[in-house]
C-alpha cells in the first residue's frame, strides 16, 4: 500500500483524483470490490451523485484534469498498448509534467494489477462496506462479484 501512496504523491494526485483513477480502472475491468471501496470514499469526499457519475462514466461533475485522468486510467486498464501521443498530450494539457505522468501511470497500472489479483482470487466486496454505501451508489455497481 505504501507504493500506491508514494506513486500517487509523486503524481501530485489529490484523494479525489485517486478515487477517479481507481473507479475508472475498476469499472473498465469489472472490479466491483474496488468500485465499492472507492465509491464509498468518493461519496465521503464529495457526494453520492459524484460517485455515481464516476461509476457510470458521466463526466459532468468532473474537471478537465479529472476527465483526463479517468480516460488515461481506462486506457491503462483496457489496452495500454493503444495509448497515443495525443493521450499523453492531454495529460500535459491538464497540468501534469513528465515525471508525474510516469508516476500516475504506475499508480493506475498498480491499481489495475491489484484489481486483477482480487478478481482472480474471487475477492468479493465486504458486506459491511457495501451496506455502508449509499444505496443509489451501490445500485450503480452492476458488474463484478456481489458482496459476500
Amino acid at each position: 500500500m505504501e507504493l500506491f501512496a508514494s506513486t500517487a504523491e509523486a503524481a501530485g494526485l489529490t484523494p479525489r483524483e485517486r478515487a477517479v483513477i481507481v473507479i475508472a480502472q475498476a469499472t473498465t475491468i469489472g472490479d466491483s470490490y474496488c468500485a465499492v471501496a472507492w465509491g464509498k470514499r468518493l461519496t465521503d469526499w464529495a457526494d453520492p451523485q459524484t460517485a455515481i457519475a464516476a461509476l457510470t462514466a458521466d463526466e459532468e461533475p468532473f474537471s478537465e484534469r479529472e476527465r483526463a485522468l479517468a480516460d488515461w486510467a481506462r486506457t491503462v486498464a483496457r489496452s495500454p498498448g493503444s495509448s497515443t501521443p495525443q493521450d499523453i498530450q492531454r495529460l500535459r494539457d491538464a497540468g501534469f509534467k513528465e515525471p508525474q505522468i510516469v508516476a500516475l501511470t504506475i499508480f493506475a497500472g498498480l491499481r489495475t494489477a491489484f484489481s486483477s489479483i482480487n478478481g482472480a482470487l474471487g475477492a468479493r466486496p465486504d458486506i459491511a462496506l457495501a451496506e455502508a454505501l449509499d444505496p443509489a451508489v451501490r445500485a450503480a455497481i452492476t458488474w463484478g462479484r456481489t458482496p459476500g
